[in-house]
């Protein structure tokens, strides 16, 4: 056996050293040149992410018949559960550019969470995908994004349209124009429109001027031949002074005949009685319409009031009561008392807890109702508790 050269080998574990010092040296100058363009351009990771538990003393099955009480993980009781990125780069001369890129998913089971509308499927940026300038001058956003219209009021709204237990869902499902025996459900609905929230191929100018704040939307309907076709606009104001106030307007036009199918108002208030508490008002009202005939088929009224009170400074809790009616659905009509509380455990954590008491017509439905899964069983009084964890990132 031929003896091992020393010298030789203390050469090679030499020249491995060497080598890989190189190596180490070339990966912290990438990694310095990485972290240096998100420095420099501003680039974040975001996200929220929400799960707890909900019980409700009564459910339905499939044929609507009452199966008793229903307990369940539910994701996104207080917010909904989110991750993007953002971006910024300031251009100089008083000008920035960004980017916005948001999805919404399902905490409970790790699902894309879908849209509001059947007909648009899955969309991975669901909530924001956009570009846009922005200066003194104000801010120009252009793609997906959300509706100037609800923006205005989330102060106003006694929950601040939390997930569950606020007027969210009557917003939404009462801008989804079902035209009922008309024509197919696919060929009618307008496909910028995402339950009023979220709005597709959108131009949209935002500013603030003093107290005021507002934005204006256009979605581009992109119908050969018609520009009418499958658009949309809304707009939204608040002015934050002594008082709060917000308003709102967003009208929708049918993608087959370019009818005005859906038009939304909004008006709110917040008084502050102190500063730990603080009264808000809130009312919401959807026409829809035929896209054929431009007859009425349903006008949802949503009347809201509740109080926030900051009884300690880790804890809010409110107390809100929902009135939601469908004025040519009769039927379609519910009740609703809220009692929740928040607790910050830090600036990124929160518990919460939150109850519901439903009083439901006969044919209540999804477009009345305060549940983020919907009426818990018609033609009945439900009790609903929720607790969870939300964190930010």
């Amino acid at each position: 056996m031929t003896k091992p050269d020393s010298n030789l080998d203390q050469r090679k574990i030499t020249g491995k050293r060497k080598n890989h010092s190189k190596s180490l040296f070339v990966a912290a100058v990438l990694t310095a040149g990485s972290s240096i363009a998100i420095a420099e351009n501003n680039v974040q990771i975001f996200g929220i992410i929400d799960t707890g538990i909900l019980t409700q003393s009564k459910s339905t099955d499939a044929a609507g018949r009452d199966v008793g009480r229903q307990t369940q993980m539910a994701t996104s009781g207080l917010r909904q559960s989110v991750w993007g990125f953002k971006g910024k780069e300031n251009l100089g001369k008083d000008l920035n550019a960004f980017f916005n890129l948001e999805s919404h998913f399902d905490t409970n089971n790790g699902n894309i969470h879908g849209t509001g509308d059947p007909d648009q499927g899955t969309v991975l940026f669901r909530r924001q995908a956009n570009v846009g300038l922005s200066g003194s001058w104000g801010t120009l956003i252009l793609g997906r994004q959300y509706g100037p219209a609800l923006l205005a009021h989330i102060d106003t709204e006694p929950r601040a349209f939390k997930e569950q237990f606020s007027n969210l869902y009557a917003w939404a499902y009462g801008q989804i124009n079902t035209h009922p025996g008309v024509m197919p459900l696919e060929r009618a609905r307008n496909s910028n429109n995402d339950v009023g929230i979220f709005f597709s191929n959108a131009v949209q100018y935002r500013n603030t001027v003093g107290p005021v704040a507002f934005g204006i939307l256009y979605s581009l309907g992109g119908a050969p031949g018609d520009t009418k076709k499958n658009s949309a606009w809304a707009l939204g104001a608040s002015y934050s002074g002594p008082v709060t106030l917000s308003g709102s307007y967003q009208g929708v036009k049918d993608k087959v005949t370019g009818v005005t199918d859906i038009k939304h108002y909004g008006l709110g208030i917040k008084f502050p009685v102190s500063t730990v508490l603080a009264i808000k008002a809130n009312y919401l009202e959807a026409k829809n319409y035929d896209g054929v005939t431009a007859r009425e088929t349903a006008k949802i009224q949503g009347a809201s009031f509740g109080l926030d009170y900051k009884w300690h400074p880790a804890n809010t809790a409110t107390i809100a009561y929902y009135d939601n009616k469908d004025k040519i659905n009769p039927l379609d009509q519910t009740h609703n008392v809220v009692l929740s509380n928040d607790y910050s455990l830090s600036k990124r954590t929160t518990l919460y807890a939150q109850m519901a008491y439903v009083d439901a017509k006969a044919g209540a439905t999804i477009r009345t109702s305060i549940v983020a899964a919907g009426v818990p069983a018609q033609g009945e009084k439900t009790m609903l508790l929720n607790a969870g964890i939300n964190h930010t990132f």
